[in-house]
């Protein structure tokens, strides 16, 4: 269990005041001190805002506030914030840095004893507050509730199957399991909504860090190396925005989000000596190396640049030896035209099959 700690008392700002940094703040002055506070940042989902900020209010426990931190580019989201006339939602305006200082902003204006982060285009079912909030209220030794999350279109529709099951994980182990760094590191995912006590949020670090695209796993880690007790509650309480400009929902760079995971597991050797944490995370890292490898290779091959396709490949096979990638090897060495023949045809194939999913999707008119 975290240690218990006591929240300093802060001055609460009267509505459209700014606070002593400069921060434009919409708050109710009278309002009571909320259970839960919902974290967003809003930069770059003005088009979506609308739909996320409604779903929390329509929690069936209202006892939250929503913390909303702007760049202030445009005026949109003040609008919205404003036609909702929620004393609950608040609005706070602050230079954006990205989303994990944007986050830990509208930490530092929390008010509640739990806190959850919830991105501007995505939303919340509606007893995510009830259910997670009750679980934490009955268990004091627990430091973080984890949940399900499904992903959805820009229409509303729900898809299957959900995060979980989609990360690789076939069987969920129950509420019972406290999750820790070697499942992690073995491929179990973790939805980043979560309920999470203010006090472990602090032992986590919160969202500022070096890994962009990968806080909320760079936070888990931190706070299960610490000794936070983290339970996944196997229910489907939240929802990802898939958008259609990707088919797949991938909403990041690859490459990036490769660096990111790669850095955030090769801190564990600095936040514990546990040997089998740290053999599993070995193991990790050399997965990861390999993948991030062989992907380099692809796109070396895709460019018809033989000589960079085989570094790369030389240097998955120093992550792990491979049959795939030892006859890979073998064949840039001996017959590099016929890989480079084979990538066109995988190339030209899904370009096909992307076009007929597209054309498939667009109505007819």
């Amino acid at each position: 269990m975290s240690p218990a700690a006591s929240r300093d008392a802060r001055p609460r700002p009267t509505r459209n005041s700014r606070t002593t940094d400069g921060e434009l703040v919409a708050m109710d002055p009278d309002a009571t001190t909320p259970t839960v506070s919902v974290l967003t940042a809003a930069h770059g989902t003005a088009s979506y805002l609308a739909e996320m900020i409604d779903s929390v209010r329509a929690q069936t426990d209202p006892d939250w506030e929503l913390i909303i931190v702007d760049d202030g580019d445009s005026d949109e989201v003040a609008r919205i914030v404003d036609h909702r006339s929620d004393p609950r939602v608040r609005l706070v305006r602050a230079e954006y840095r990205g989303l994990g200082p944007a986050v830990d902003v509208a930490a530092g204006r929390a008010r509640g004893r739990y806190y959850a982060v919830v991105h501007g285009d995505d939303r919340l079912e509606p007893t995510f507050c009830e259910r997670t909030r009750a679980v934490l209220d009955a268990h004091p030794g627990i430091d973080v509730v984890c949940i399900d999350g499904y992903p959805f279109l820009d229409d509303g529709t729900r898809q299957e199957p959900g995060f979980r099951a989609r990360s690789g994980g076939t069987i969920e182990p129950g509420f019972d399991h406290r999750v820790d760094i070697v499942e992690l590191a073995r491929g179990s995912a973790l939805y980043y909504t979560a309920l999470i006590r203010a006090e472990a949020w602090k032992i986590g670090g919160g969202f500022t860090c070096d890994t962009p695209k990968v806080e909320d796993l760079a936070m888990f880690l931190r706070m299960l190396a610490a000794g936070c007790d983290i339970r996944v509650l196997p229910e489907q309480l939240a929802g990802y925005r898939l958008h259609a400009d990707t088919a797949v929902g991938v909403r990041f760079d690859e490459e990036e989000y490769e660096d990111s995971e790669l850095r955030a597991y090769a801190e564990v050797p600095r936040l514990t000596q546990d040997p089998r944490v740290l053999r599993e995370v070995d193991a990790r890292l050399r997965r990861l190396r390999y993948q991030r490898a062989m992907r380099k290779a692809r796109t070396a091959l895709g460019d018809s640049d033989t000589t960079a396709a085989r570094r790369h490949v030389r240097d998955a096979l120093q992550q792990r030896r491979t049959r795939k990638a030892s006859l890979i090897f073998l064949v840039l060495r001996t017959a590099p035209g016929t890989l480079r023949a084979t990538q066109s045809v995988r190339s030209r194939a899904r370009g096909v099959a992307k076009l007929v999913k597209q054309r498939a999707a667009t109505p007819e008119g």
